[in-house]
């Protein structure tokens, strides 16, 4: 059965969440910027191909553990799974709203089992970078989750989000349920009908299937990282982004 929201509920919405047509989450594209700006950029893009150069582990509190372990025996836990371009940048975002418990990089839809960051490069895995999300329905729903998905990157760029590309970072939604197959389904077919981006959404819907959570120097990497080249250029921006946008649903 499909969502039910009125024409008008869902113009509302969308316009409310883009209020101009025609928008990107990208960063400029290379050749709209400075030289300085292009060197930068591709100094970012080979930092990422190299990997991190320090790994640190963020070791939670009592009281978030505890939290975590309230929000488990309430039965109120539920699971989302999103690519949307670099897993570190998918990662640093969704970290940031509220009722998000927890958010892991790692790769799904493929069919290499086990695959390791460097054969899923290869772009020949099937695999797509995505982050596997637990949340509390109490405070977020999968509606706002998808929200802040559509705006957080660019879903009409196919194999592409600025200067990442492959397969890899295809623009994807994993669902866990028919409830979230048919809410992604909707809102896509609902964004494109109101033309709110300028091209045609290519995000792909699927089931999913099997998780492999990334190497562990994946793992919160914008807050490891925060002075390394692609977090300040890249995933930076996005985050600012984000809070601006979405500052009433902010941790």
């Amino acid at each position: 059965m499909k969502p039910q929201f009125s024409t008008a509920i869902v113009i509302a919405l969308v316009v409310a969440l883009f209020p101009t047509a025609g928008f990107s989450a990208e960063p400029s594209s290379p050749e709209k910027k400075s030289t300085k700006g292009d060197a930068s950029t591709k100094a970012a893009a080979s930092a990422k191909a190299r990997g991190p150069s320090k790994t640190e582990t963020r070791v939670k509190s009592q009281d978030e553990v505890g939290r975590e372990e309230e929000v488990r025996s309430s039965g109120k836990l539920e699971e989302a799974t999103f690519g949307s371009g670099c897993f570190w940048c998918s990662e640093a975002v969704f970290q940031r709203i509220r009722g998000v418990e927890s958010v892991v990089p790692g790769y799904s839809g493929g069919h290499v089992k086990n695959p390791t960051y460097q054969q899923v490069c290869t772009k020949t895995t099937g695999h797509a970078e995505v982050v596997h999300i637990t949340y509390d329905s109490r405070v977020v729903s999968y509606k706002e989750l998808l929200e802040v998905f559509w705006k957080s990157h660019d879903p009409t760029k196919l194999n592409k989000q600025g200067i990442d590309k492959g397969p890899q970072y295809r623009s994807v939604i994993f669902y866990h349920n028919d409830e979230q197959q048919e809410l992604a389904e909707y809102y896509k077919k609902e964004l494109d009908k109101e033309h709110i981006f300028s091209h045609k959404i290519v995000t792909e819907i699927a089931p999913f299937k099997e998780f492999y959570p990334a190497e562990d120097y994946h793992q919160n990497y914008f807050n490891n990282n925060p002075s390394e080249e692609y977090c300040q250029t890249i995933i930076g921006p996005k985050v600012n982004k984000i809070k601006r946008v979405f500052k009433d649903k902010l941790k």
